[in-house]
């Protein structure tokens, strides 16, 4: 649900906008809007419990031959990160919403940065896609998850800066497109080969999977960041594929918030 209210961007001692100021702004006012409808962000941590849940036991069996102790040591990551896309991915209707509503206008009139705009809103959806991976992990662990606690910790941070990477992609795909029925096949159609391709509920290697399967999956940078959180909670901190999944995902976020910013400065011309 949206609303008119819109933000007032001035700093009071300077008379001018700052960027702090402006990013906070927006943040407060985004996230008093998804406290006051909190259905969205219950259902989008409803689908990953459930695979964790119904489709989790399956993996028990077959985990030695996975190369895993516990199934859900590698199962959990792959779920964090389908949390940080779909917890990310659709916020892009709610703008659409907004800009019917004259607030995206009312805010691009405004000497707020147009970065503040973006960063602002993606905030909002980074916590909450934290806060949702805290409660999923919480209920792993209820299921025998074994990981370290700094590996889930890392887990949960790096699955959070790839939905600022997909959050940040949708505002600004929903602000050229300003429709929901043009958003959701669009949306729908990117996720899911990403998701297929980056192995989140098997690993994707080149003794599971085809080779030429294997080779697209290995351009699927999704893929890089569900191996590094593997190795997160495998405790394998230092190792090349953690780190290149940390890095992977900071790279994601980066390049989708200059994305959002570079559409709405576009769109005020």
């Amino acid at each position: 649900m949206t609303t008119t209210e819109t933000p007032v961007f001035l700093d009071e001692q300077a008379g001018r906008s700052t960027f702090v100021r402006d990013t906070g702004t927006v943040f407060r006012r985004a996230m008093r809007i998804s406290l006051r409808n909190p259905v969205w962000s219950v259902m989008g941590l409803l689908q990953p419990v459930l695979y964790l849940c119904l489709f989790g036991p399956l993996l028990e069996p077959i985990a030695g031959q996975l190369g895993a102790t516990n199934s859900y040591q590698m199962f959990v990551p792959g779920l964090l990160v389908q949390l940080g896309m779909f917890g990310a991915l659709f916020v892009g209707f709610g703008l659409i919403g907004e800009w019917r509503d004259g607030v995206i206008e009312a805010e691009r009139v405004s000497p707020a940065p147009r970065a503040a705009l973006v960063l602002g809103r993606v905030t909002r959806d980074v916590i909450v896609v934290f806060v949702q991976g805290v409660v999923l992990c919480s209920v792993a662990f209820l299921f025998g998850l074994e990981a370290p606690f700094w590996g889930v910790v890392l887990g949960i941070v790096t699955g959070a800066l790839l939905a600022a990477a997909f959050a940040s992609a949708s505002y600004a795909i929903a602000l050229t497109l300003k429709s929901e029925d043009a958003l959701a096949p669009l949306m729908n159609g990117i996720a899911l080969p990403l998701l297929l391709l980056s192995g989140i509920l098997l690993p994707i290697t080149a003794a599971t999977a085809p080779a030429w399967l294997n080779t697209l999956s290995n351009l699927n940078p999704v893929k890089h960041v569900v191996s590094g959180i593997r190795a997160q909670f495998n405790g394998e901190f230092g190792t090349p594929t953690a780190v290149w999944g940390v890095v992977t995902a900071i790279a994601l976020a980066g390049i989708g918030m200059w994305f959002g910013a570079r559409t709405f400065k576009r769109e005020d011309g």
